[in-house]
């Protein structure tokens, strides 16, 4: 099969596409054909070096851990799944490549509303979202600040905010994002100096809890702004969570969560927008691009 990887760890020019084995898949598992797989920070992190705990890297490395496909390959004991079956899931690793094995409590029946870009783009995203939300408490009444809000974890965070019931969801974002999360259901705020005093006259009764997807500047900021800290969730500047005594809140995945971000896609609650889309062979450009840390929405890698 083919698929890209890195043999060394680098910049975004290490990754390249490779021939690898077609995996086979054993009791408990499928195969899936891959379609789309969506593209994460973490894939980055991982071909630049760094190695999550419990993550066994082995050079050639495919990176991904999310895609979408068809299953063409069944193993012994599963049941409610079939050859042709079209399903979207979630693995550690190996997720760029024409075929991925994963264990059938791995994945979720793709709806036919839902397209194979989106199906592709909603697993480790909007489960991470699903997560911290969960994690910082957010529920009806609240004023909820969300930073780097346009982004595609951001965005998951204030639609699920919204779902839950928050009163005011506050979101930074480059002005040219602006018009975008009000169409998602926050109030726009500008990023920069002076973005504490900007919250508190958005928000003159206080913030509840905060998610930050931008960095130590936006996490230092809902410091001064969330009264317990048990309400402040970052997803990146985890270097600053000892010093400021926040908690370390990490995405744990299931097929169950997965499944009700699915039906809140299909009820027409939860969207899904795709910044842009590459072919396998360009995976190089895919990290470039999310490694810019601008624009809105998800990107994916189309696999043909």
């Amino acid at each position: 099969m083919k698929a890209a990887a890195f043999r060394s760890v680098g910049g975004p020019e290490v990754m390249e596409v490779m021939s690898f084995p077609d995996p086979q898949a054993g009791p408990g598992q499928v195969r899936v054909r891959v379609k789309t797989a969506g593209v994460q920070h973490y894939d980055c992190g991982l071909r630049s070096g760094w190695t999550p705990q419990g993550v066994a890297i082995q050079h050639p490395q495919i990176p991904g851990n999310e895609f979408a496909g068809i299953i063409d390959q069944v193993g012994e004991g599963v049941t409610g799944f079939h050859v042709g079956s079209e399903v979207l899931g979630f693995a550690l690793l190996n997720c760029y490549a024409e075929y991925v094995v994963v264990g059938a409590d791995q994945i979720v029946s793709k709806p036919g509303s839902m397209t194979w870009e989106e199906a592709g783009g909603l697993t480790g995203n909007g489960q991470g979202a699903y997560i911290a939300m969960k994690a910082i408490g957010v529920g009806p009444g609240d004023t909820v600040l969300i930073h780097g809000a346009a982004g595609s974890l951001g965005a998951f965070a204030v639609q699920l905010a919204k779902e839950w019931g928050a009163a005011t969801i506050i979101g930074t974002a480059s002005e040219s994002n602006h018009d975008y999360l009000r169409s998602l259901g926050a109030v726009p705020i500008s990023y920069g100096e002076g973005l504490v005093e900007r919250v508190r006259a958005l928000a003159p009764n206080g913030v509840d809890a905060a998610f930050d997807t931008a960095g130590a500047e936006a996490v230092r900021a809902s410091v001064e702004l969330v009264q317990d800290r048990n309400r402040i969730c970052t997803f990146v500047a985890y270097e600053l969570t000892e010093e400021l005594g926040l908690r370390v809140i990490r995405s744990q995945r299931s097929a169950a969560r997965l499944a009700e971000l699915v039906d809140l896609h299909s009820k027409g609650k939860l969207r899904i927008h795709i910044r842009q889309t590459f072919p396998l062979e360009m995976a190089a450009d895919a990290h470039r691009l999310i490694e810019t840390r601008h624009g809105r929405g998800k990107i994916v890698l189309t696999i043909d």
